[in-house]
C-alpha cells in the first residue's frame, strides 16, 4: 500500500530577526517521490546554490509544498514553544488530505490527531523532512532579502542571525520592527 507522508520542519528559530518558518512536503511515498528526492539533505549541509536548485526542482515534482510563518512580533509575546507548536499545527491545516503519517524533525510535535513520528535529526534521515527543511529556509531566505530592502540591516547576507556583522549594524542603528526583542534584551548590557 502506497502511503501518503507528510514531512515537517522548520528554520529561524535561532535567529534575531524575522520569521520563524516551518516548511511541510506532502506527497505519496512511491518510487518516483523517492527518486525524485533521491540526494536530498538538511538544508544546513547544502550550499545556496544547492538549496535554490532544489526549491526550483521542487515546483516540477508530485510532491506539493506548504509554510507557514510566525512573526517576530507573535514570538516575543508567546514564547518560541508556543510559536513551533502553532506553526505545525497551521501547517498541517493546509494540506487537504489527511496523511497516513507525519515525519517531524527533533522537538516538533503534530496535533494528537495525526499519527506522528518525531525523529531527532530527521532532516538528515527522511528525505520527506530534507525536502521540507530546505523549501522553508529558502522561502526564509527569499523573505529576509525582501525585509532587507525595507530595513538596511544586510538581511540579504545574514538572512537574520546574529553574526558579528549583523551585532555591528544593531549597535551602529538600533533595532528594527523585525528584530526579535527577547533575543536582543541582553545585547544592551
Amino acid at each position: 500500500m502506497v502511503k501518503y507522508i507528510v514531512g515537517v520542519d522548520e528554520v529561524g528559530r535561532g535567529a534575531v530577526a524575522g520569521p520563524l518558518v516551518l516548511g511541510a512536503s506532502a506527497g505519496f511515498f512511491n518510487q518516483e517521490n523517492k527518486k525524485f528526492l533521491k540526494g536530498i539533505r538538511d538544508s544546513k549541509k547544502l550550499t545556496p546554490k544547492q538549496r535554490e536548485d532544489w526549491f526550483s526542482k521542487f515546483k516540477k515534482g508530485e510532491i506539493k509544498f506548504y509554510t507557514v510563518g510566525i512573526s517576530n512580533k507573535l514570538i516575543d509575546k508567546n514564547g518560541m514553544g508556543w510559536a513551533l507548536k502553532r506553526a505545525v499545527a497551521d501547517v498541517l491545516k493546509k494540506i487537504n488530505k489527511m496523511p497516513d503519517m507525519v515525519y517531524l524533525d527533533g522537538g516538533l510535535h503534530a496535533p494528537e490527531k495525526y499519527k506522528q513520528k518525531t525523529i531527532i535529526k530527521g532532516d538528515d534521515k527522511i528525505p520527506m523532512i530534507s525536502a521540507a527543511s530546505v523549501y522553508a529556509k529558502v522561502y526564509r531566505d527569499h523573505l529576509m532579502v525582501k525585509m532587507d530592502k525595507k530595513y538596511p540591516y544586510d538581511f540579504k547576507i545574514h538572512k537574520g542571525y546574529g553574526t558579528k556583522a549583523h551585532f555591528d549594524k544593531i549597535k551602529k542603528k538600533g533595532i528594527s520592527v523585525i528584530h526579535r526583542k527577547t533575543f536582543l534584551k541582553n545585547l544592551s548590557k
